[in-house]
């Protein structure tokens, strides 16, 4: 298990934890997350898993999120091979700069493992997800037309790079 962490003010200390199976974290759901029926091929796509905690000033822990990562392929060489990234955030800890946290330190844990340029998308909507990532210090890209397909139909998608040094 690998386990970073940042203090964040007026928070307490984030940290990520990977672990070996989704951690069930309560209230994390969203609008963005109904994605109606899923395709038998995507329940076997290989996801890295890490959880979200924030420990207060009083030394409690709270699992406030997840966080995932799968592979995508650019080519067939080693170097072609990037990480695209996902997190969800119990509605109660959202909008405490949590999420921004906690992707920049997956963004720098893969980069540590060897993974050059991780990705991230969210839905064009979803400006709450652009502006942490934006303070993770991704790099918005373009938008990504008719890419992603939820229960209420076809969405637009943003998609944004991290890359060492970002």
């Amino acid at each position: 298990m690998s386990l970073t962490e940042v203090a964040l003010p007026g928070v307490g200390v984030v940290s990520i934890t990977e672990v070996s199976e989704k951690v069930e974290i309560p209230d994390t759901g969203s609008i963005w997350d109904d994605w109606g029926e899923y395709d038998p091929a995507a329940k076997d796509m290989q996801l890295r898993r890490w959880v979200v905690q924030v420990r207060d000033a009083a030394g409690e822990t709270h699992l406030v999120g997840d966080l995932s990562a799968h592979s995508v392929w650019y080519g067939p060489s080693p170097g072609s091979r990037c990480m695209n990234i996902g997190i969800a955030l119990s509605a109660s800890w959202r909008g405490k700069g949590i999420g921004a946290v906690a992707q920049r330190l997956l963004a720098e844990t893969l980069h540590a493992d060897g993974i050059v340029r991780v990705e991230a998308s969210t839905d064009v909507d979803n400006i709450a997800e652009q502006r942490a990532l934006a303070k993770a210090g991704f790099v918005l890209e373009g938008v990504i037309r008719g890419a992603q397909v939820r229960a209420d139909g076809r969405h637009d998608i943003q998609g944004w790079s991290h890359l060492p040094g970002d």
